[in-house]
């Protein structure tokens, strides 16, 4: 993987910036999604980019969101809550789960949002299997689940074809946040994560898998950007 000051970024065509930032307060990462948006709008020529981070404890509801799949009182939440523009229900973050927000110019790939939320599936699908778990779909839901349980969950929100919000997968995290809320707004299947089928599982390793599986499927060359997230935010 190149970094970004050793690349003539005006030769590739196909580049994606990779901007692994740590643990990220959400509405910060939330800002920073909002930013890059807003570059890409008025700049389409920009690359792509992959935000990898995690979230300390956090609720997050879709635009469209129903309350009643909230099992707390909003005037005393367990965790900080955030009503969003992605679509979706209500989810829950915490640290050891892996939040991935691409930010892809779709004219430069498939306007098509049915296939891009496939494509994101895909990118799950992949990179779990190279631990010898095996991904699957649910007809009619988006997500990935392995034996039953759900270890990653999807919501986007797309501007002009530009891509915001994306996935979030369960690598190691304390699950016990989603015990708060009808994750997803299904009630009949369970949360997972990787590390109930692999406990030593590495999250750092995970984290790069996903990386270069993202790459894969949506056939784009990576690039590091080693920066802090204050002047990346910037």
């Amino acid at each position: 993987m190149e970094t970004l000051d050793s690349l003539n970024t005006s030769t590739v065509t196909d580049l994606c910036i990779l901007r692994s930032l740590g643990q990220v307060a959400f509405e910060t990462a939330w800002e920073l999604q909002r930013q890059l948006l807003q570059q890409h709008l008025a700049q389409p020529a920009q690359p792509d980019v992959l935000l990898l981070l995690e979230h300390p404890p956090t609720y997050t509801l879709g635009q469209g969101a129903d309350l009643q799949f909230l099992k707390f009182d909003l005037t005393t939440p367990p965790a900080a809550v955030y009503r969003i523009e992605r679509g979706g229900e209500v989810t829950y973050h915490c640290p050891g789960q892996l939040v991935a927000y691409p930010l892809l110019n779709l004219r430069r790939h498939r306007q098509d949002l049915h296939w891009y939320l496939r494509q994101l599936e895909e990118v799950i699908i992949r990179a779990i299997a190279i631990y010898g778990l095996h991904g699957e779909r649910i007809k009619g839901l988006t997500g990935v689940w392995v034996d039953g349980y759900k270890v990653a969950a999807i919501g986007i929100k797309v501007s002009r074809w530009i891509t915001m919000h994306g996935f979030a997968l369960n690598i190691c995290p304390d699950l016990s946040g989603f015990d708060e809320i009808v994750p997803c707004g299904i009630a009949n299947r369970p949360v997972g994560s990787l590390q109930q089928f692999i406990p030593q599982i590495s999250f750092e390793q995970v984290q790069h898998t996903v990386a270069q599986c993202f790459a894969d499927v949506f056939q784009l060359q990576l690039c590091q950007q080693r920066s802090a997230l204050s002047r990346a935010v910037s």
